[in-house]
């Protein structure tokens, strides 16, 4: 039996290989404790289950539901944007839900590329981007994120053959999986730099709620021009503890988002609409829990950064995600340090090159346990070493 090229060209899924190691040294009896997935296990705010609840008990709500999102979820995106980024946003034709922004992601090269065009990949960056390239028969083109650069591309550096031939620039900020932030200057130099090069920016903005130190994330749309030149994705995962529901979106440029669209309604049937409702309770009702993930998560961040500063390994202070991005021991890869970070000390920690080739020589520690496993775990890597 023969397969598509592009299944031997797809690489197995980072999170699926966790999930499948963590079963594996479960199976041997090994108390594992995973600092690799971004899955929050705080419970999604009670008014928000009540919500599903409600509408999922309205049998109109059982059908198919629109392939465009409720207009009601459509507004409460546009009107979350305007009070939050002072972006305006027309709900009909600029915003468009997902079944989670993976998903968007996953088939923004679809709407907008063809066979052998070239899109940009940050690098290191979340997967799901360049496998999203790789089922759409797209050459993904690695632009690095090195931290003499503070974890930026560096726009300059981009040869101006590949600057002409890339159609799309795909990265984030808040960073996965660096925990980098940037600059009102680098996001005005990108809109400038997309223009010029008539390039389509899609901007990943999951984790502009999870902050600390006073920092407020911003979002690319909010800077001039940037609608005429891409999109930003975004989800409720992370900000409401809600990674299971799937629910996210796309908004910004109405050409980007039309094209998105139209390749959706080929791929799926939309959200369940009781997870729409849900997901406006989440953005209209009490938003208390953002505050209270924000303070337990740099909770957490300190613990990991005084458990590094005793093990003798570097980190740079996060000022946002659930993420600590740290560099492996002398002697070691970031595949070599994770293997002996499990066996040794049976704690999962994703490393560093599978974001990307730029991420060779780190590990990602992912701040979504509870405080006592995440002390745990610390004190056994610790140990191992």
């Amino acid at each position: 039996m023969k397969l598509s090229r592009r299944i031997d060209n797809l690489p197995p899924y980072l999170f699926a290989e966790i999930d499948k190691k963590v079963a594996e040294k479960r199976a041997q009896g090994v108390d594992v404790i995973s600092l690799g997935i971004g899955d929050p296990v705080e419970p999604t705010p009670q008014n928000i289950i009540d919500k599903l609840c409600e509408e999922a008990n309205h049998p109109a709500n059982h059908r198919y539901p629109s392939y465009y999102g409720l207009p009601a979820f459509r507004r409460s995106v546009a009107d979350w944007y305007k009070k939050r980024f002072d972006v305006d946003l027309d709900p009909d034709t600029e915003v468009l839900p997902l079944i989670g922004s993976k998903e968007g992601l996953a088939h923004i090269d679809l709407a907008v590329l063809d066979p052998g065009d070239v899109t940009l990949i940050a690098d290191p960056g979340y997967p799901n981007y360049t496998t999203g390239a790789i089922l759409a028969g797209v050459n993904p083109v690695h632009v690095p994120l090195v931290e003499e650069n503070d974890f930026l591309p560096d726009l300059e550096a981009i040869d101006a053959a590949t600057a002409r031939d890339a159609k799309m620039f795909l990265l984030n900020y808040p960073n996965n999986p660096t925990s980098a932030i940037a600059t009102d200057g680098f996001f005005n130099d990108l809109v400038a730099w997309a223009d010029k090069n008539r390039v389509i920016v899609g901007h990943d903005n999951p984790y502009s709620e999870i902050t600390f130190d006073g920092y407020v994330a911003p979002s690319f749309l909010q800077y001039p021009g940037a609608k005429d030149v891409g999109v930003e994705f975004h989800s409720l995962s992370k900000t409401y503890n809600m990674t299971g529901w799937r629910i996210g979106w796309v908004c910004g440029n109405a050409k980007v988002v039309e094209a998105l669209g139209r390749v959706k309604t080929h791929v799926d049937s939309g959200i369940f609409n009781a997870i729409q409702y849900a997901g406006i309770e989440a953005l209209e009702g009490p938003q208390d829990i953002i505050q209270q993930m924000r303070e337990i998560y740099a909770r957490r961040r300190d613990m990991v950064m005084e458990a590094l500063g005793k093990i003798g390994l570097s980190a740079r202070t996060s000022k946002a995600t659930i993420y600590v991005w740290v560099k492996v021991p002398e002697g070691y890869t970031s595949a070599s340090f994770a293997t002996h970070i499990l066996n040794k000390a049976g704690v999962v920690v994703s490393p560093g090159n599978a974001y990307g080739p730029s991420g060779e020589g780190f590990i990602r520690i992912c701040l979504s346990v509870k405080d006592d496993q995440l002390a745990v775990a610390l004190q056994r890597i610790k140990d191992s070493l």
